[in-house]
């Protein structure tokens, strides 16, 4: 490759991982001297750490050019930015990368690998790497670039002037304060990963209580306590049940995605489903991606969130465009999304690409601060390939496993409800949908340890449970007054 006078070093975290290596097969055929430093897998780790030992190889004269890699490109561009001597820029097409260069004399490019198919990617690596600053107005202009570092005292060879407090420590040096923090803030999140509570408050390892022998049961045996709990923790917490735990007795509303993904739905069939949600009390209202604006707005000061569906219905679609969907209902106001496996791939027992598939979209609903939900479609799977999906999918840091889009040959069962739960540890939650009619149907899906339901008919289904509670008390009253009548009470 013409122009290159020297080694290439190349970083990315887990997102940017597999367009990584992909330059650098690339980098090679071309004969070009790569520096690799790092990560070496998909598994998740933090962008700065990697965009900062390329830059500073760059800055030290270790490498000619440096290439980072993350989800969107923009983060590991300002850490760069931040490294003496370092002029990155973030590149998203062939114009850019060009501009880059002859205008900017950029040093270091970072990339997207959630926007950007591989072959425009490496497109923009080969423009990047081949094309020089050499009008004299630029370079005039990225003298002035440099002259800020200087000016501060910051320089590839004093890289700590004045300023220098406001980086961290070198890389040499274990940053223990920032590990502590990092642990604090995992733990803080994940409580239960310091102690695994039981029911009534006792603890694994201490007295359980009398009515959850086995555990897993506490929403049927203690449900004040699981009340409790939940009114501790806010909307957001989610309740499992093991197996063989009989009926619920919980409002199921809570537990329903009110949803409408017909083809044919109107704007006034959406505004209908969002009342009945913010009437109902629903968890969310889950529709296609050209509602979602529309629902976020109307559900405005309402408890249900709006969820929205992503590779739908099939799954067959690459992983970056799956991302961009996410990414742009999470923007308009989805704060869930139901993405749907590539159920092929899972198939063919490609669970790396299955795995790398959701990832890419769960990386993006995170970055916006929504939960993904994995559609498995079960009804064209095996068991064994349910369980494969499930495991994917928590390996992936999804935070549920869904059963069916609706749109197959089948829906929800018992058995696939119960299946999944026990394959993801119950560290996930588990959404049962399609083909659930009734308020029976749910509560025998919640029993296996379904912790939401997705329904067409969620109206249907609260107001049957409301009638077999309203039924069941009438029921009782009448038991007393027999036996009153009786004299046997």
């Amino acid at each position: 490759m013409k122009s290159v006078v020297g080694p290439v070093v190349l970083a990315a975290d887990h997102g940017g991982f597999a367009l990584k290596e992909a330059i650098k097969r690339h980098l090679r055929v071309e004969g070009v001297d790569v520096l690799d430093v790092g990560t070496s897998s998909t598994e998740p780790c933090d962008y700065p750490v990697f965009a900062r030992a390329a830059s500073e190889a760059v800055a030290s004269g270790q490498a000619w050019r440096g290439i980072v890699v993350d989800g969107a490109g923009i983060g590991s561009c300002m850490v760069a930015n931040k490294i003496p001597g370092v002029r990155a820029a973030m590149a998203f097409d062939l114009a850019t990368a060009k501009n880059a260069r002859e205008h900017n004399d950029a040093n270091v490019l970072t990339l997207g690998a959630g926007y950007l198919a591989e072959e425009l990617a490496l497109g923009i690596v080969d423009v990047f790497l081949s094309t020089d600053c050499t009008v004299e107005r630029h370079r005039r202009r990225v003298a002035m670039i440099d002259a800020i570092d200087k000016s501060r005292g910051n320089t590839p060879e004093n890289p700590r002037g004045p300023l220098s407090s406001r980086s961290s420590p070198s890389m040499a040096s274990p940053d223990f304060d920032s590990l502590v923090g990092r642990i604090t803030q995992i733990l803080t999140s994940n409580p239960s990963l310091l102690v695994q509570p039981t029911c009534g408050g006792s603890m694994v390892g201490g007295d359980a209580c009398a009515g959850c022998p086995i555990g897993g049961h506490c929403a049927t045996r203690c449900a004040d306590t699981v009340r409790s709990m939940i009114a501790c923790v806010g909307p957001g917490c989610r309740v499992s049940g093991a197996p063989g735990g009989g009926e619920v007795p919980k409002d199921l509303a809570g537990f329903i995605d009110h949803t409408l993904l017909r083809a044919d739905a109107t704007y006034s069939d959406i505004d209908k489903l969002c009342d009945e949600a913010a009437q109902f009390g629903f968890a969310s209202v889950c529709v296609n991606p050209v509602f979602v604006k529309r629902c976020a707005a109307r559900l405005s000061g309402s408890s249900p969130v709006v969820c929205t569906v992503v590779g739908f219905p099939l799954g067959a679609i690459p992983k970056e465009m799956k991302a961009l969907e996410a990414r742009r209902a999470v923007r308009e106001g989805a704060s869930e999304i139901d993405m749907v496996i590539a159920i092929g791939a899972l198939k063919s027992g490609d669970l790396r690409f299955v795995e790398d598939d959701i990832r890419a979209v769960a990386e993006t609903a995170h970055d916006g601060g929504a939960i993904l939900k994995v559609i498995l479609e079960t009804s064209l799977l095996t068991d064994d390939e349910k369980v494969a999906g499930c495991v994917a999918a928590r390996k992936a840091r999804a935070e549920f496993v869904k059963t069916s889009t609706g749109f197959s040959t089948g829906g929800a069962t018992a058995h696939d409800v119960e299946l999944m739960a026990r394959a993801v540890d119950r560290k996930l939650g588990v959404k049962a949908s399609g083909g659930i009619r009734s308020a029976e149907d749910a509560k025998r899906l919640i029993a296996a340890g379904a912790t939401r339901i997705g329904a067409s008919v969620g109206v249907k289904i609260v107001k049957e449970a409301r009638g077999i509670a309203a039924a069941s008390k009438i029921e009782a009253v009448e038991a007393v007054e027999a036996k009153e009548a009786k004299g046997t009470l």
